[in-house]
């Protein structure tokens, strides 16, 4: 792979989107508070149009043999902890399974082994990250209702990641996972305490020795992963500082993301505009015109925050967690490689267990191989990944928005043209 292949600029490469790329009309199912069907602005047309499906996400889903869904999350309380057990449904056509249809719980620890296998087993491939053990910003109650969903979609998008990927999905562990009922016994399995200790004393190792030189194009990966996970995280940051400021902070109705204390305000104009047009008869019917537009406003400005925190919020989170997998995967890279030129430097010093020592070097430079070209297919496959579901959440989230600001304008407007109809009505009667 040569340099090339990894854009060195984030933000050019993100959204690869063609400028004449085809469009296609499609209707909202909309309608007003007393049940009559909202009509489209005519002063804009810009929610009439949307990107078509990506071809390549549409591929995959025609080639996918494995359907994993986590739902059904369920709180247990022991006299020692309190944990959330999810519900896995796995439907599948290989014949590697021995049914197509399995039902399993899993808690949380579940999936954070089944994750630590496949790092294990498959060191330089890029496993999706896992959301975070303790509480995320704006989250309270480590178990509260909100907390557990965006759990549950996150443990989902992960297990779905796997079932996607042309290796690992094709793991035993995850295969164990998917199918056992009991996951005890396989959990006990694998290397023991003290195995675990030496691969860690032997990993600092090597990043103390650290490399003499890393190849140009993993040394362009690296700036790579650096760029993007300083343009992640300030991302996230300022995704996250938007979202606390509009939910303690009052803003206009012009802002970009309408605040909670805008939404209860709006509520609160409704029944005042009410009780208003019941003490001036001749203003009754535009005023209680006026309270059934801020009733509608008021819920699509709700609609349009929920979609914020959960569509765009979790997809920039996600990506901040994987800037810090490939981190570690190209850590591991690393020390693979440091190990192998530290066993070749010693090959070239001693004069003793040459043979020996033979051994060990063909056996660390068939390991190198094996990890540089898992990790340069396996970061093709990920880039085209990580670039469909960001232009995915984006252009979510710019729908949403204009579809917030016409289903508005169509409200106000709808009121407008009743109003100026009235209003040629009643000068008719004069004259």
């Amino acid at each position: 792979m040569s340099g090339h292949t990894v854009p060195a600029d984030f933000s050019e490469h993100m959204l690869d989107l063609d400028e004449d790329e085809d469009l296609e009309v499609f209707t909202k199912n909309t309608s007003l508070p007393d049940g009559s069907p909202m009509p489209n602005s005519p002063s804009s047309m810009v929610n009439q149009y949307r990107l078509e499906d990506d071809d390549e996400g549409q591929e995959a889903v025609n080639t996918k043999d494995i359907f994993v869904t986590v739902d059904h999350p369920e709180s247990q309380v022991t006299a020692i902890e309190t944990f959330v057990l999810y519900r896995v449904v796995t439907r599948t056509t290989r014949s590697d399974f021995d049914s197509s249809e399995y039902e399993v719980r899993r808690r949380y620890q579940d999936f954070v082994w089944l994750r630590s296998k496949l790092e294990e087993k498959h060191p330089t491939l890029i496993v999706h990250p896992l959301p975070e053990k303790f509480v995320m910003k704006g989250m309270v109650e480590r178990f509260n209702d909100d907390f557990i969903e965006t759990r549950r979609r996150a443990l989902h998008r992960f297990l779905n990641k796997i079932s996607e990927h042309p290796i690992l999905s094709y793991s035993q562990h995850f295969q164990v996972f998917l199918t056992a009922q009991d996951l005890a016994p396989h959990r006990k399995q694998g290397p023991g305490f003290l195995s675990r200790v030496g691969e860690t004393v032997r990993a600092v190792a090597n990043s103390v020795r650290g490399l003499k030189s890393r190849p140009e194009e993993f040394a362009v990966m690296q700036e790579y992963v650096d760029d993007f996970s300083n343009k992640m995280c300030c991302m996230d940051k300022v995704t996250q500082r938007i979202v606390k400021e509009q939910r303690v902070s009052p803003v206009s109705v012009l802002s970009l993301i309408s605040c909670v204390e805008y939404v209860d305000e709006l509520k609160q104009y409704s029944p005042t505009y009410a009780r208003w047009g019941e003490l001036e008869e001749e203003l009754t019917e535009p005023l209680k015109g006026m309270a059934s537009c801020v009733v509608q406003c008021s819920k699509e400005a709700e609609e349009h925050i929920q979609h914020l925190s959960e569509v765009l919020v979790p997809a920039l989170h996600e990506y901040v967690l994987c800037a810090e997998t490939l981190k570690a995967v190209m850590r591991r890279r690393d020390n693979i490689q440091a190990e192998f030129e530290a066993k070749n430097e010693a090959l070239l010093t001693r004069k003793v267990e040459q043979e020996a020592l033979q051994e060990e070097v063909d056996v660390l430079a068939d390991r190198m191989e094996q990890a540089n070209n898992s990790l340069k297919g396996d970061w093709l496959r990920w880039q085209r990944s990580m670039k469909t579901d960001l232009r995915s959440a984006f252009i979510s989230a710019a729908e949403k928005n204009v579809e917030y600001y016409e289903k508005c304008l169509a409200v106000w407007e709808s009121f407008l043209v009743s109003q100026r109809a009235d209003s040629s009505g009643g000068q008719e009667d004069v004259a």
